[in-house]
């Protein structure tokens, strides 16, 4: 007769044979067991370095604080249901690991069993959903790790029944699931499902390896070896490609990976080592301006936000200026304000001993990274919040979540944005409109969405027609010299068919204002050439190449030198389709300009902060002579 006790690991093993497997190399062959309960991010004891921390400095104090009050504020919670929107379960995903990350970290740190009682309950309950949703597994994978968090640090306090039934739930409807070919293609992408669909999978492995060893062993095997994918494209340099906010969604899911993995098993495989992986905490740090608002290009919000990640970076690299934006975060802001952060709690063990108040400024004001979408971000000062801040990009518009916006910039002056990104649009509201948003091909229905294409981002358009999504814009120069700061692309493909050539350079000039420098061949063919600035200034048109924006009591004068007769124009950016999302406080200004066909051409902007409107703008001849570090 059939042992009864054998039949989930026998089920788990038919499972291992029937679905090949992604990892062939047992990595973690020399661990044949975990050290007990808690296991991840934290063991037990180690909440005394956190008390330590939290008595003796105030930035932490004050944050942990915080953590403690979100938690009360969670007890009296209905626990949550199984609602999704359109295709999405991931809200209630996000939220569970918010309420038992904070209410666990709350326990870890106080003893008070309301909290523990408080947890269980949440995970009894979502141990009771009919699935996590597999058909998104972004939704199972964060639903497994809130589970596998509350579980583990929790273990010792759930009674056998409840640690029962969420060990069954983390692997039937979180493990099991991840094995079934038609919901694991994250494992061979290259993008932010890869990293957080291995992290939840790993931390939930984590939790029950006792349990279910040899399926865990897989797990675990299976991330270390998946999870080098989405890695590969932080190099050469460290500019992720899907930008500003999935870098906070896709590397912090990293980072919790590789941070629970080197706990246990003290090494992270080479994964911490892979080429720009630890060079990336510069592109995050030197995308945000002195407003504090970040370069939200393609898929982003636009506000920023604290980053625990950072924490765990400024300790690998043992470089606390890293911290300087996420200091004035910590310190400007009400404690409050970060504890809609789902892994907040984390930044209480990445920050630990660190001296938040003696964070320096960076030295660089300037950082370029390359890759994918390869990006220039430089600022005339760290500490003074009028400086002029400037980033561009290149890149591809077939890049995950990317926009039509390769040659585009933000730009900062006297702590005012002038030029900026609407960034993205809520996927529901596009989706439940009947939008295919993710599709990749020149006549995708993702490109009739009003704020995605150049004709509203801070770039060219030729001749009113969208960017090619096969081109490609590489940084191909750059120079860090205070008095000429700059970096230069070639668009020439991204313009293919429009254009025979096409340059842009950027520069900080004097440290006074921004210049933009566009090269451009025409065919045979005559072309219209549209320059756009996306704006929240109001705008008046002072001149036949003058415009003058101003906003909060500040003015930037807009002023360009083209061959040809410049036409100076605003356009609305009142949205087209009933599916586009309002756009209230900006306008588009710019201008037009015709050159013949078989023509070179250079077309010169200056963007001159009040204080250098009466500059005169330099001639610095061709981009080829600009020069590079």
């Amino acid at each position: 007769m059939l042992n009864k006790k054998l039949l989930p690991g026998l089920l788990s093993l038919a499972l291992l044979v029937t679905v090949p497997a992604f990892a062939q190399t047992d990595h973690i062959r020399d661990f044949q067991s975990l050290p007990a309960h808690p296991r991840l991010l934290l063991y037990k004891g180690e909440e005394e370095g956190i008390k330590k921390i939290v008595a003796g400095d105030k930035t932490w104090s004050q944050l942990h604080q915080a953590l403690l009050k979100a938690a009360d504020e969670i007890i009296p919670l209905p626990p949550l249901e199984r609602i999704q929107i359109g295709r999405r379960l991931l809200d209630k995903s996000r939220e569970a690991i918010r309420r038992l990350f904070y209410l666990s970290y709350a326990y870890r740190l106080t003893g008070n069993q309301a909290y523990a009682t408080r947890a269980e309950k949440e995970m009894l309950t979502i141990a009771g959903f009919s699935d996590w949703n597999p058909s998104h597994f972004l939704d199972v994978a964060e639903m497994s790790m809130a589970m596998a968090i509350g579980y583990d640090w929790l273990y010792d306090q759930l009674p056998d029944a409840s640690r029962a039934t969420i060990r069954e739930a983390i692997l039937k409807k979180g493990i099991e699931p991840s094995l079934d070919n038609k919901y694991n293609s994250w494992l061979r992408v290259e993008n932010n499902w890869n990293q957080v669909c291995n992290a939840g999978m790993t931390y939930g492995a984590i939790a029950i390896f006792e349990d279910q060893p040899v399926l865990s062993r897989q797990i675990i095997n299976r991330a270390i070896e998946s999870i080098a994918k989405p890695m590969a494209d932080y190099a050469p340099d460290g500019a992720y490609p899907e930008g500003y906010g999935y870098w906070g969604y896709g590397t912090s899911f990293n980072v919790l990976f590789n941070s629970a993995i080197e706990k246990l098993f003290n090494t992270s495989f080479g994964l911490s080592d892979k080429p720009g992986f630890l060079s990336t905490a510069g592109y995050l740090e030197n995308m945000t301006g002195p407003s504090g608002r970040p370069f939200n290009y393609s898929d982003a919000g636009n506000g920023g936000g604290l980053q625990p990640a950072m924490f765990w970076f400024a300790n690998k690299r043992k470089d606390p200026s890293l911290l300087w934006v996420e200091k004035k975060r910590l310190q400007t802001t009400p404690p409050a304000s970060h504890t809609r952060d789902r892994i907040l709690p984390a930044i209480m063990i990445w920050g630990a001993g660190t001296h938040i108040d003696k964070a320096p400024a960076p030295d660089k004001t300037m950082w370029v990274g390359h890759g994918k979408v390869p990006v220039a971000l430089m600022r005339t000062s760290w500490t003074d919040s009028n400086a002029i801040y400037v980033a561009m990009k290149g890149g591809s518009a077939s890049v995950n979540h990317a926009h039509m916006d390769i040659g585009s910039f933000v730009m900062e002056a006297d702590g005012v944005r002038w030029a900026m990104d609407f960034g993205m649009q809520d996927y529901e509201s596009l989706e439940s409109k009947g939008i295919q948003l993710f599709g990749r091909t020149q006549d995708a229905q993702r490109w009739t969405v009003f704020r995605l294409t150049n004709l509203v981002h801070n770039t060219l358009a030729v001749n009113n027609q969208h960017q090619r999504l096969s081109g490609t814009a590489p940084i191909t120069a750059a120079s860090s010299s205070p008095a000429f700061m700059q970096a230069t692309t070639d668009l020439s493909t991204v313009y293919a068919g429009q254009l025979a050539g096409a340059q842009r350079g950027i520069a900080i000039v004097d440290k006074a204002y921004v210049l933009v420098q566009d090269e451009v061949i025409t065919t045979n063919e005559a072309a219209t050439i549209r320059f756009t600035l996306l704006t929240p200034a109001s705008v008046q048109i002072t001149g036949s190449n003058t415009a003058l924006l101003t906003k909060d009591g500040k003015q930037l004068q807009l002023e360009v030198n083209a061959p040809g007769k410049v036409t100076m124009k605003t356009w609305s950016t009142d949205p087209p389709n009933s599916y586009d999302a309002p756009n209230p406080g900006t306008i588009l200004t710019g201008f037009e300009v015709t050159i013949p066909a078989n023509t070179q051409a250079t077309i010169v902007t200056s963007l001159k902060p009040a204080k250098a409107i009466k500059t005169a703008t330099k001639k610095l001849g061709p981009l080829t002579s600009w020069k590079k570090d």
